[in-house]
């Protein structure tokens, strides 16, 4: 990521090199020019860079004509539901995920509180590139606003969606790791509002992580001990933006992301099986683990697979009137909530979960269906690519075949996903299976027959 990485949904780089100031306004006077009038709600994660970056979008909207609604700092499902609260025509969330500090970005919203789709976020990269943007005169230029309390309106979306009453008499033990991002503004607050006697790691947004950003097993050592020092009966992780959820059980295990939707999934399809209630459709993107399909499966729901990129996902949602969804890196959406992946969303559901059934985290992840997950890559020249997936479809004649994002490749209990990379000339490959040997035996296979067809 050397290079500004501009994508249909936003862009991220390196402050000060990759990503300026100047970027930042070009990037949102590009946005603005492709919505109908109306405020645009703009908010940060913690990150070091985001005041400055804010500043500097802020000016751009205000010298393009438009109002702008600062948010502040809060989490980017907070700002997808803010921006429907309120009524705004779009939204702009300045944060670079779980990349090092060093990396800032910016991500779009549209009027329904959602990444924007693909069509839209090319319209903006072509504005972008086009040349310098329509400044306005005096007598036009815009103006800012606050938000009063931002977090508001989500705490309540996710209230009237969980019991509340039956959490609050278990009083749970709970550690929340929020390393200096975003997520502790509503997470402590939620925790605080469902009775959990909380400890807090990173509550201070100020972006000056206490370790890398990404909440991976091997990033989070120091909390898992943490969680078992301080008696937790679950430790939530978020990543800066809080879009993002890793669950570490009561023995300090890490159970990662992918169990994230998964124990989510298991629970709402329970409630709705319980209350005599249809199974609604469950969707996840195709590099998910199969663990939502299995669950989806179990309770009669229909399911259905999108694209990778949370946009993909919302959209088949959307189309099917999906009860659940989200991606395997801890990114739960519920459509009650906001059409975001929603780390807030997923710590409620999981609470309720272990409330409603008197269970601890590490029994609810014993009951998920058993896999493994192993990821690998390889340099691949894109004038190689569509030759190689032909001859990676033809080597597994066996499989189910989906061309869908890349070759997804299907078989009873397995499947193998090969995609390229939109950022360099490498492609992906994710392979799962019963067993992390037949993963990745499905793996270093597919990456031999791709070399083979590309030399």
């Amino acid at each position: 990521m050397s290079q500004l990485i501009i994508s249909v949904s936003g862009l991220r780089g390196i402050v000060g090199q990759t990503l300026t100031p100047e970027v930042a306004m070009r990037y949102t006077a590009a946005f603005a020019a492709s919505l109908p009038p109306g405020p645009i709600v703009v908010g940060r994660d913690g990150r070091t860079t985001g005041g400055m970056l804010a500043d500097a979008i802020r000016a751009a909207l205000v010298a393009v004509g438009r109002t702008c609604i600062d948010a502040g700092i809060a989490s980017t499902p907070t700002v997808g539901v803010l921006v429907r609260h309120v009524g705004a025509i779009g939204g702009i969330q300045i944060s670079a995920s779980h990349n090092p500090p060093e990396y800032n970005g910016i991500k779009l919203f549209n009027a329904d509180g959602r990444v924007i789709p693909a069509d839209e976020g090319a319209a903006v990269i072509e504005r972008y590139r086009a040349g310098a943007p329509a400044w306005v005169g005096y007598q036009r230029i815009g103006h800012v606003s606050e938000a009063i309390d931002p977090a508001e309106a989500h705490w309540q979306l996710i209230r009237d969606t969980i019991d509340v009453e039956a959490i609050r008499r278990c009083r749970f033990k709970v550690l929340l790791d929020s390393n200096h991002g975003a997520g502790s503004i509503l997470g402590a607050r939620l925790l605080d509002e469902l009775d959990c006697r909380t400890t807090l790691i990173g509550a201070q947004p100020d972006g000056l992580f206490e370790h890398r950003p990404e909440p991976t097993a091997e990033n989070l050592a120091g909390v898992l001990r943490a969680i078992v020092e301080a008696g937790a009966q679950i430790g939530f992780c978020q990543d800066p933006d809080a879009d993002r959820l890793a669950i570490v059980d009561e023995q300090g295990t890490y159970l990662g992301e992918e169990k994230t939707l998964a124990l989510c999934v298991d629970h709402v399809l329970r409630q709705q099986s319980a209350a005599g209630r249809s199974p609604a459709a469950i969707v996840t993107n195709c590099s998910t683990s199969r663990m939502s399909e299995d669950l989806a499966m179990k309770y009669g729901a229909p399911f259905f697979r999108s694209a990778v990129g949370e946009a993909n996902v919302t959209a088949v949602m959307q189309e099917h009137e999906a009860l659940l969804g989200g991606e395997g890196n801890g990114g739960v959406i519920d459509p009650r909530v906001g059409l975001v992946r929603d780390s807030l969303v997923g710590m409620a559901l999981v609470l309720e979960a272990m409330a409603t059934r008197s269970l601890p985290v590490s029994k609810l992840a014993a009951e998920l269906p058993k896999y493994e997950i192993v990821k690998a890559q390889a340099k691949l020249e894109p004038a190689h690519l569509s030759a190689a997936l032909a001859a990676l479809e033809q080597h597994f004649g066996d499989a189910t075949a989906d061309r869908m994002d890349g070759l997804r490749l299907d078989w009873p209990g397995k499947w193998l996903l090969v995609r390229s990379s939109n950022t360099e000339p490498i492609v992906r490959a994710i392979a799962e299976a019963a067993t992390s040997a037949e993963a990745r035996r499905l793996c270093d296979e597919a990456l031999t027959v791709m070399a083979t067809a590309a030399a």
